[in-house]
C-alpha cells in the first residue's frame, strides 16, 4: 500500500460533493478542451487528479476530507472512512477529484463499496460557482444502507430533477448484485439531449428531459463519507469499528466521437 503523501503531495486547494461549501482555486485553472483518456492507477497521476485534503463540506458531513484516506494497493485506488479529528469532525474521509473539467461523453468506473448506514460511496461530476459556473452535477450514490441499490440524478442549476423521498436527487435503482460483493461497472454517457445510466454493462436509466441534462463541464469526483444528520436519505449513521473503504479499480472517459479507448468499455 502507498500512501498518496509518499507520491509528493498537491499543494493546491479544493472542494466538492453534495452541499459543497466551496471549490477553490485547483479547479478553475484546470478547465480545458475534453481528452480521452484511461486510468488503471497503478499510480496517482497527481497532475489529473486532486486529493482533497483538511476541511469539509458542511455540518451534514461527519467527516473532514483527509488525503491519508486515499491509498494505492495494487493497482486499486482506496478511498477510506474512519477514526480520527479533521476539519472539527471525529471522522477522516477521502475523496479524489480531476483538475480539468470535462463535458459531453461517456464516463466509467469499476468500483467495490462498503457496507454501512450512514455513508455514501459516489461517483458523480461536479462544477459550481466558484469555478465561475452554475451547480450542475450528474450522480451515481450507492448508499451503504443497502448495497443492493444505486442513486442515479443530476442537478442543473441547482436544481434537482425528479427522485426519492427526502433527497430529492436521486432514483433508486436496482443494482445486480450487492455493490460490497464484488466490483461493479459503472457508466453514463452525456449527451446535449440525454444521460444514460450503466451498471455492468446493462442500460438502467435515461433522463432525457431537457431541463434535467446538465450543459457545463464538470470536474470528476470519487468519494466516501458520512453523515449523522441525513437519516432518511442515508439512514442512521452506525460508526464503523476499524477504517473501511471504497475500492476503485480504474476509470475511463471516452469523448464524444470516439470509442473502445479500454477494452471494458461499453463504447466497444
Amino acid at each position: 500500500m502507498v500512501h498518496l503523501s509518499r507520491i509528493q503531495r498537491p499543494t493546491l486547494s479544493s472542494s466538492a460533493a453534495l452541499i459543497a461549501l466551496s471549490l477553490l482555486s485547483v479547479g478553475a485553472a484546470a478547465q480545458e478542451t475534453s481528452v480521452s483518456f484511461f486510468d488503471d492507477f497503478n499510480t496517482f497521476d497527481r497532475v489529473r487528479w486532486y486529493a482533497s485534503d483538511g476541511w469539509s463540506n458542511g455540518p451534514h458531513q461527519n467527516c473532514g476530507w483527509a488525503d491519508k484516506r486515499v491509498t494505492l494497493n495494487d493497482g486499486i485506488l482506496e478511498i477510506a472512512f474512519g477514526p480520527g479529528e479533521m476539519a472539527g469532525r471525529s471522522f477522516t474521509c477521502g475523496e479524489i477529484r480531476t483538475r480539468t473539467a470535462y463535458k459531453y461523453g461517456t464516463y466509467e468506473a469499476r468500483l467495490k463499496t462498503p457496507a454501512g448506514s450512514g455513508l455514501n460511496a459516489a461517483f458523480f461530476t461536479y462544477t459550481g460557482p466558484t469555478m465561475n459556473q452554475p451547480h450542475d452535477e450528474i450522480d451515481f450514490e450507492v448508499l451503504a444502507k443497502d448495497t443492493g441499490e444505486i442513486s442515479t440524478g443530476t442537478y442543473v442549476s441547482g436544481k434537482s430533477g425528479l427522485g426519492t423521498p427526502g433527497n430529492g436527487n436521486g432514483r433508486l435503482l436496482e443494482l445486480p448484485y450487492a455493490s460490497d460483493s464484488d466490483f461493479i461497472q459503472y457508466g453514463f454517457v452525456w449527451a446535449p439531449d440525454t444521460i444514460r445510466f450503466y451498471a455492468n454493462g446493462e442500460l438502467i436509466r435515461t433522463i432525457d428531459v431537457p431541463h434535467e441534462i446538465p450543459t457545463h463541464e464538470q470536474n470528476v469526483f470519487f468519494s466516501l463519507w458520512g453523515s449523522d444528520t441525513m437519516t432518511d436519505w442515508m439512514g442512521p449513521f452506525e460508526a464503523p469499528a476499524q477504517p473501511i473503504k471504497m475500492e476503485l479499480d480504474w476509470f475511463g472517459y471516452t469523448a464524444p466521437g470516439e470509442s473502445c479507448l479500454f477494452p471494458q468499455s461499453i463504447t466497444c
